[in-house]
């Protein structure tokens, strides 16, 4: 064999390492999606839930946001895996731009994407997990959802509770969580952020096994 053909194979190979490398860095990369709106007015309310737990998340693995595409975003690993952080600033009606955008750049299937959103219909506290579903009522679900075409992504809901007259649920959810709902929330927050890594590390139907709440 000459030393070119030689030569021919082992570019061969390694073109193909490359490629297998590629292949399995994204096999090993997710993205978590938290939901919520921009702007210190914001910042500690209900529906701001999303952005909370991947500011404690960012905090944790000693991460800073940095702005992107309809987005500010980072990146933290754990165990091997990759999560890509996006908080999305286009705010909450607009929130599948974020989506879809990323989904897109990072070459990732919906199915290694977790959104991270408030819930009224769950009690405040409350930790529900699910690979699919509608929308709820929640807007920034909705608009994921006409973007992709489909509701088929894992999703963590944040129970925030309904605690509020009639008509007043817009007022409720831009409100911040209560005193007492405060001592209890980073303890919560933390419980989350500790399931967006266990989606990546032991899997969707594991991870709501292990953090679903009664």
């Amino acid at each position: 064999m000459s030393n070119s053909t030689i030569g021919k194979i082992k570019q061969w190979l390694g073109l193909e390492h490359k490629a297998a490398a590629s292949i399995e860095d994204t096999s090993m990369k997710y993205l978590i999606v938290g939901l919520g709106n921009i702007g210190p007015e914001y910042a500690e309310t209900r529906h701001n839930i999303g952005f909370m737990v991947l500011d404690h998340l960012a905090q944790k693995f000693d991460a800073k946001f940095d702005t992107g595409r309809h987005s500010f975003v980072t990146e933290i690993k754990s165990k091997g895996r990759t999560y890509v952080l996006v908080k999305p600033t286009t705010y909450m009606n607009l929130s599948g731009k974020a989506v879809s955008h990323w989904l897109s750049n990072l070459k990732l299937t919906p199915d290694q994407m977790m959104v991270i959103t408030d819930d009224i219909a769950l009690p405040f506290g409350k930790i529900r997990i699910r690979a699919k579903g509608s929308a709820g009522g929640h807007n920034g679900l909705k608009h994921i959802e006409q973007t992709l075409g489909h509701n088929n992504y894992p999703r963590l809901r944040f129970g925030v509770g309904d605690a509020f007259h009639k008509g007043k649920q817009v007022d409720y959810v831009l409100s911040n969580f209560s005193d007492d709902e405060k001592i209890d929330l980073p303890g919560i927050i933390e419980k989350a952020a500790e399931s967006a890594i266990a989606f990546g590390s032991i899997g969707l139907e594991r991870t709501m096994n292990q953090y679903n709440t009664k």
